[in-house]
């Protein structure tokens, strides 16, 4: 065990761990010392893969937040942009990055800055909007990667270009666009570019290379800050052409630098939204929320950082108006409301909002859409963090549902340090879904649960849920996890509620019993609907191993079904309601609102078309099963 520990502290190679098992088999360890000490191998394995994980995102952020201290001290624009280059190879690991610039006069981009460059053509290269991987960006202002350029026939090829990449021996290539806020027209069908695209940042491989999603956000995330230094350094620029403006942009400029330093300082000290929102609202004097995609507010600071007194939008509202800030890549007034969506590449992590300013300057304006990366940046690390939370979460509640008895007092103290209290009442809920949409379950389980106190995990081709028990009936938090869960997939989602239990066992035993549940709601036909245990009663432990319920049905009521499908009757109703009454002819008239003739009749009608044994006992207990049956297959409402 001590060696294990120490291989995990000097992050050994992990074909290292499974020699300590074999020398161990080798000296005549026994067997149950060899079962424990690989599980303890196991779990070493998954701590040094969470430590690397750890290890990574530290230095993504590290990197990025370096970044960010730069240009709060920008002096030298090529150093800048030199650094941010080499931050984007090193990062990426890829073998060279590059960072082209829009050249207003000659209508094409040109190459500003390399990094592992070895072919002067290749460093000298210019492309026309639209040619090439870094046109194509360029013209339509989204990242594209591609495995292998030299055979991706998405972008167009010339000359020139291909001869160049070539030369320099590239093969997998990631483009992203340096984004500013538009202040023209945008793209138009003649290929022309808006002024939003100021040039492409580039991660390359000399062999062939799929980039993943998180890549793309880390480099778009960077190149917001080449933007940021090229649209400041610009800024500099324009302040030395005139003695009026120059004191006048300098005072601007002064402010938007200290801005920068205390959100900046903000995020190098780990401060939260709350304080975000706080220093913005302070520094543009007025009130800000912040919200997430769904328009959730995360954050509100009035005034004079008080408390938010002023009236929300509803989400639908501030849905709509940060995609219209996404489309236009900088802050929209809308409805008396200047609104910035926060990104990262392409993905909407959510929006600032900024109340009682009908108007911002230049430099306002930009503080506000800085603010949007800072808070990019904080929602990142803090979902990271809850990503990595709820694995460790989610191996207890594997460990949980897999051996509740071996060590329950461990489980509950396992559970209190990751803030999870096993004694407390809970509810058990499991929710699976069709296989097209069964990747995204465990995701959508996770986002579902994000900023409460609930874990998931995935169990044996399900997802399991543990939410704190708040009091609602069971069969409503089944529900309404499957509207939510059902929209974040794109599919029917199928949920089962089991508890509340508290301690490891019985929240074992509600794991189980939900899991009967789902079998049976299933073998009901009710797939994408959610119910409890209670709610299906001892029909749920009956049809918990799937049952064909449709065939029986049929079966046993089929003749009654076709005659009131057939001719409008209610036969099936008359019977269930006769043996809902006791078989008393006088309660089921009156259940029925019907005279006792009338049920007479039908009840005749029945024994016509079930034979005269229906009403015997062992026939009898069939067709109420079947009634009720029936009566299930239809879900509430």
């Amino acid at each position: 065990m001590r060696r294990l520990l120490e291989m995990v502290a000097a992050d050994a190679p992990a074909e290292d761990f499974g020699a300590v098992a074999a020398q161990a088999r080798i000296n005549g360890a026994g067997a149950s010392d060899l079962s424990e000490l690989e599980q303890a191998t196991g779990i070493a394995l998954r701590v040094r893969r969470v430590l690397r994980q750890h290890r990574r995102r530290e230095t993504e952020l590290a990197a990025l937040f370096d970044t960010a201290s730069d240009l709060a001290a920008l002096r030298d624009l090529d150093a800048v942009l030199q650094s941010i280059v080499r931050r984007a190879r090193m990062l990426l690991g890829t073998d060279t990055a590059y960072l082209t610039l829009r050249d207003e006069e000659a209508g094409d981009t040109y190459m500003r800055v390399t990094d592992g460059s070895v072919s002067p053509l290749f460093q000298n290269l210019r492309l026309s909007y639209g040619d090439g991987l870094g046109g194509l960006v360029a013209l339509t202002a989204r990242p594209y990667a591609t495995p292998d350029y030299r055979t991706d026939e998405r972008f167009r090829h010339t000359g020139s270009i291909d001869e160049g990449v070539l030369d320099e021996g590239l093969v997998g290539i990631l483009g992203v666009p340096l984004l500013l806020g538009s202040r023209g027209a945008g793209a138009h069908a003649g290929g022309a570019v808006g002024s939003d695209v100021i040039g492409v940042l580039f991660a390359a491989d000399r062999t062939p290379r799929p980039f993943s999603p998180d890549e793309v956000a880390l480099l778009c995330s960077l190149a917001a800050h080449a933007a940021i230094a090229i649209d400041t350094a610009k800024a500099i620029t324009d302040l030395a052409e005139a003695g009026a403006v120059i004191r006048e942009h300098a005072a601007a400029m002064q402010r938007a630098e200290e801005a920068h330093d205390r959100l900046t300082d903000l995020v190098l000290r780990g401060g939260d939204l709350s304080e975000v929102a706080a220093a913005v609202a302070g520094l543009l004097d007025g009130a800000l929320t912040i919200h997430d995609p769904e328009g959730r507010r995360l954050a509100a600071v009035g005034r004079g950082g008080g408390d938010f007194d002023g009236l929300s939008p509803q989400p639908t509202a501030l849905v709509r108006h940060a995609a219209d800030s996404h489309a236009a890549a900088r802050a929209v007034f809308r409805d008396g409301r200047w609104t910035c969506a926060v990104l990262a590449g392409q993905e909407l992590l959510g929006s600032l909002v900024l109340y009682g300013r009908e108007r911002l300057d230049d430099s306002d304006r930009r503080l506000f859409e800085r603010a949007g990366v800072v808070t990019a940046l904080l929602l990142l690390l803090s979902r990271s963090v809850a990503e990595t939370e709820n694995r460790v979460r989610g191996e207890l509640i594997t460990d949980l549902l897999t051996a509740a008895g071996r060590d329950p007092a461990g489980l509950v103290v396992r559970g209190r340090r990751l803030g999870v209290d096993l004694d407390r009442p809970c509810l058990l809920l499991v929710a699976e879904t069709v296989t097209a949409c069964h990747d995204r379950l465990p995701g959508a389980a996770v986002q579902y649960l994000f900023g409460g106190d609930g874990i998931s995990a995935e169990q044996s081709g399900t997802v399991v849920l543990l939410l704190p028990y708040d009091g609602a009936p069971p069969g409503e938090a089944a529900r309404a996890a499957v509207a939510q869960l059902g929209h974040l997939v794109g599919g029917p989602v199928t949920v089962a509620a089991g508890g509340p239990a508290a301690g490891p066992r019985a929240l074992a035993d509600a794991h189980a019993e939900a899991l009967r549940c789902l079998r049976a709601l299933q073998s009901l036909g009710r797939v994408g609907d959610g119910a409890s245990a209670d709610e299906l009663g001892f029909l749920g432990v009956l049809l918990g191993n799937e049952r064909d319920v449709d065939s029986f049905v049929t079966a046993t009521l089929g003749p009654l079904l076709d005659y009131d499908a057939r001719r409008g009757t209610e036969l099936v109703r008359t019977l269930g309601a006769y043996f809902a009454c006791g078989g008393t002819l006088t309660r089921t008239k009156d259940e029925l609102h019907l005279h006792v003739n009338t049920v007479v009749q039908r009840l005749d009608r029945v024994q016509a078309l079930l034979g005269p044994d229906w009403n015997a006992p062992d026939r009898a207990l069939e067709l109420q099963l079947a009634l009720r049956l029936n009566l299930l297959s239809t879900p509430p409402g």
